[in-house]
């Protein structure tokens, strides 16, 4: 199934899942207006090809003692293939770093990461990051507040045919938060 197969039905099981991960198969049918039965084999399948990638819960990171939360620009010295894989695997093995993104323009790879205090993401930057091989230059940029922060998907771009008639008129129960 690719994305331009999927129909009204499994787009609004992706939007009931991405509104509550913690949805029941019936909360599922009834936000897509079928039974429980291919609800489940519906999610299934779509958990299968890979349109759901798993399920998670969203911590606040605050209140686990992370204070800072800092987007790192990484410049390196060499882009070929082998220096590009050789530190993004590195990369998977820094606990502060929650996202790396390999970029095109001037900075090859953003860093979002956090750390307990300034003091604490100082010392990744000086005695972990700058001392990486092929590592040339790091620029930081510190997160002064969140105004939007949205983990999902925009469902209402993707295109799918009308629902049936009879499932057009339900109202459907909202889902919890």
């Amino acid at each position: 199934m690719r994305a331009h197969e999927l129909d009204s039905i499994d787009i609004r099981i992706l939007q009931a899942l991405q509104a509550s991960g913690r949805a029941t198969n019936v909360q599922l049918a009834q936000h897509a207006g079928v039974t429980p039965p291919p609800a489940l084999r519906r999610t299934h399948a779509l958990e299968e090809q890979g349109y759901i990638r798993g399920y998670h819960a969203v911590l606040d990171a605050k209140m686990l003692g992370y204070a800072v939360l800092a987007f790192v620009f990484v410049g390196l010295v060499s882009q070929s293939d082998r220096e590009l894989n050789a530190f993004e695997e590195r990369v998977g093995s820094w606990s502060k770093v929650r996202e790396c993104h390999a970029l095109s323009g001037e900075t090859d790879f953003l860093l979002k990461c956090v750390a307990k205090d300034l003091t604490d993401l100082q010392a990744f930057v000086t005695e972990i990051l700058l001392t990486t091989p092929n590592v040339e230059t790091v620029k930081t940029a510190f997160v002064v507040h969140i105004s939007k922060s949205e983990p999902a998907v925009p469902l209402d771009l993707v295109q799918a045919p009308p629902p049936p008639a009879a499932s057009r008129k339900m109202r459907l129960p909202p889902l919890p938060r």
